[in-house]
C-alpha cells in the first residue's frame, strides 16, 4: 500500500478503533444487556406478535441483498443463508422469541437487572427502546447500511464505464459492501445478542469474508491493473 493510502485510511480506521472501545466504556451497561437476553431474563420486556413489524422489517433489510452488485453475476443461493438470519432475527425479535423462551426456561433469573432503556420511538404503531447496546448496534447497522447504498452506486456508475469500481469507498476498501454487511452483522449480534446472532453473526462474517477472497480471484484474472489496485488499496480498511 502507498504511504499516501495509508495517511488517507487512518481517518476511517480512527472511526473504527472508536467504535470498538465503546463497548468497553459502557461495560456494565453492556454486561446487563447481554445477561438480560442471553439467559432469557429479559423475557417480559419484549415485544411478541407485532407481525406487521415483523414483515415490514424483513421486506426493509431483504432489500439489501438486491443483487446490484456489477463485479459478477448475483447467485441467489448465496444469498439463502442471509436471507434465513433475516426472517429468524425479525420472527424472534417482534413475533414469537423461541430462543428466549427456551433460554428463559433454564437461566431465567428473576430479580435480575434489566438494561434502561436511553431513547423511546414508535413503528408502525408499536411502542419500542432502546438501552446502550442496542443504541450501539443500531448505529452499526446504520453504518453499514450507508457503506452498502454507497457501494451499490459506485458499482453501478463503475459499469456504465467498464472496468472495475475504484473510486468512492473503492478507493479506501477494496470490499466496502462486505464492510458493510459485516457491520449489519454486528449490529444485530450487539443490538439483539440471542442463540439466533450468537451462531449466525460469525458463521456470516466467514461467509462474507470468504466471498470477498474468491471475488477478488476472478477480478485479477479478469482486469490486468487488478493487481495493482490491490497492492494500493486495504482489504477491507
Amino acid at each position: 500500500m502507498s504511504e499516501n493510502k495509508r495517511i488517507n485510511n487512518w481517518p476511517w480506521r480512527s472511526a473504527v478503533i472508536v467504535l470498538a472501545i465503546i463497548p468497553l466504556w459502557y461495560g456494565k451497561e453492556f454486561y446487563d444487556h447481554f445477561y438480560a437476553y442471553l439467559t432469557g431474563t429479559i423475557i417480559n420486556n419484549i415485544i411478541k406478535s407485532q407481525w406487521q413489524v415483523v414483515v415490514a422489517s424483513i421486506i426493509l433489510f431483504m432489500l439489501f441483498l438486491v443483487p446490484l452488485s456489477y463485479r459478477k453475476r448475483a447467485k441467489w443461493l448465496d444469498y439463502g443463508l442471509v436471507g434465513a438470519f433475516f426472517v429468524s432475527l425479525f420472527i424472534e425479535m417482534y413475533g414469537l422469541p423461541l430462543t428466549i423462551f427456551f433460554t428463559a426456561k433454564y437461566f431465567f433469573t428473576a430479580g435480575a437487572r434489566l438494561p434502561e432503556n436511553v431513547i423511546g420511538f414508535n413503528i408502525l404503531g408499536v411502542g419500542m427502546g432502546m438501552d446502550h447496546a442496542m443504541l450501539y448496534g443500531a448505529v452499526l447497522m446504520i453504518l453499514g447500511m450507508i457503506m452498502i447504498i454507497s457501494g451499490w452506486y459506485s458499482l453501478y456508475r463503475q459499469s456504465k464505464q467498464g472496468g472495475f469500481a475504484r473510486n468512492g469507498l473503492y478507493a479506501y476498501s477494496r470490499n466496502p459492501q462486505y464492510v458493510g454487511f459485516i457491520f449489519l452483522i454486528l449490529g444485530w449480534f450487539f443490538g439483539w445478542p440471542t442463540i439466533i446472532t450468537v451462531i449466525f453473526s460469525p458463521i456470516l462474517i466467514y461467509k462474507y469474508i470468504r466471498a470477498a477472497r474468491a471475488e477478488e480471484k476472478e477480478m485479477l484474472a479478469l482486469y490486468s491493473d487488478y493487481a495493482e489496485y490491490k497492492k494500493q488499496t486495504p482489504f477491507l480498511i
